[in-house]
């Protein structure tokens, strides 16, 4: 077993590590019976929602996704196969996961209080990383067991007025392609999160070269038509609304996984929805991501950016160092620990991480590429050697 130290932080401290601005290079959908396709069916845009809306409406007629079945990195690996296929070029990346894997590593120098398990392996010189499903069970077991105080609303009912939220936020198209009926009818919707436009993006921490993919709320407009320009997404989040300095504290505290999961993607924007303790829709911010630390830092300062990079760089040098091999490894903070573990479970081979197809799919390539390689020799020698003749 592999050991990387979070404690003390203070090592981590100073200018960011070098980012790579994220780029999307793919996209798919999951469509309203979160049927996967290969395209972007699911893409949705904001409009500003009504003030004065109870997020609870609704509550008793939520569709919510099954997601119990483990999907390991399965629509991602697809969306590979398939750009690879377009493109002729081979994706090549240090490290290929979904940005909630690296959502958890990024946040571990402040959240003290969130253990996770990974499962990762190597092939063809990239690591895959993947949630230990089992893990991510277990825990919202416990969670769920935690009884909520007395009269304050349940785990499963603040969970459904995000979704809420996002469903009063949201269109199905640009604002004035969209019907008035459709724009004001969304209170009554139907809540269901069956759906989800996924982006793929390019992107860097450090030396580390990444494939990330991950869920996109909405476009705040269009996407530029020069892919190599920035997109305006927006992120879609609740919260409380602040009362006093308790409540302060834990907003920034929610910030810390809100910087992150939009500074991964690139999402520019996030639209923070205040909800009164019973639920009431009050008001929403617009967040810029990029002044988020700033932020922290000029209110309660109880996380550092900066920091969050530098150590996320310094991790992912010493992941590459430590798996170096095939096999299933596992990556492991236990709660309040000061550690990040990493050891090998299997041996050899990748579990179930990588799909059959997208590792059939990679090895035909590999052996294509060597097979024009050796004829590309071959030509060579029979030129020479006619050269050498004459």
């Amino acid at each position: 077993m592999s050991n990387f130290a979070i404690q003390p932080v203070s090592r981590f401290a100073g200018s960011s590590a070098a980012i790579r601005r994220p780029k999307e290079i793919a996209y798919f959908s999951y469509d309203d019976d979160h049927v996967f396709h290969l395209d972007e069916r699911s893409l949705r845009y904001y409009y500003p929602p009504n003030l004065g809306v109870d997020l609870s409406k609704g509550f008793d007629t939520f569709q919510q996704l099954d997601d119990t079945a483990d999907d390991h990195l399965d629509g991602l690996l697809k969306t590979i196969i398939d750009l690879e296929q377009r493109t002729g070029t081979k994706c090549t990346a240090e490290v290929v996961t979904w940005r909630g894997m690296m959502t958890k590593i990024m946040a571990a120098p402040f959240d003290n209080m969130s253990g996770f398990e990974m499962n990762a392996t190597r092939f063809q010189d990239s690591i895959f990383i993947e949630e230990n499903h089992e893990h991510k069970l277990e825990s919202r077991k416990q969670q769920h067991a935690q009884p909520s105080r007395r009269g304050a609303p349940s785990q499963d009912l603040m969970s459904f007025w995000g979704y809420k939220f996002e469903t009063l936020s949201l269109i199905p198209d640009q604002w004035d392609s969209t019907s008035r009926e459709v724009i004001e009818t969304r209170e009554n919707m139907v809540v269901n999160n069956y759906a989800q436009y996924c982006s793929v993006v390019k992107t860097g921490i450090g030396k580390a070269r990444m494939l990330i993919g991950g869920e996109v709320d909405a476009l705040w407009d269009c996407k530029p038509d020069n892919r190599d320009d920035p997109i305006n997404w927006v992120e879609l989040k609740t919260s409380a609304e602040i009362a006093n300095d308790k409540d302060t504290l834990k907003y920034e505290r929610k910030l810390l996984k809100f910087w992150i999961q939009s500074f991964l993607l690139g999402v520019p924007k996030i639209i923070v929805g205040f909800r009164s303790q019973n639920g009431i829709l009050q008001r929403f911010e617009e967040l810029e991501t990029k002044n988020i630390p700033g932020m922290v830092k000029r209110g309660k300062g109880i996380w550092d950016g900066n920091l969050c990079i530098n150590f996320t760089a310094a991790f992912l040098d010493w992941l590459k160092q430590t798996i170096t091999t095939d096999g299933v490894w596992r990556i492991r903070r236990r709660e309040r620990s000061p550690v990040i573990e990493i050891f090998r479970n299997e041996e050899s081979g990748c579990g179930d991480i990588l799909s059959p197809e997208f590792i059939e799919w990679r090895n035909s390539r590999e052996a294509n590429e060597a097979d024009v390689e050796a004829a590309k020799t071959r030509l060579i020698e029979s030129i020479n050697q006619e050269t050498c003749q004459l």
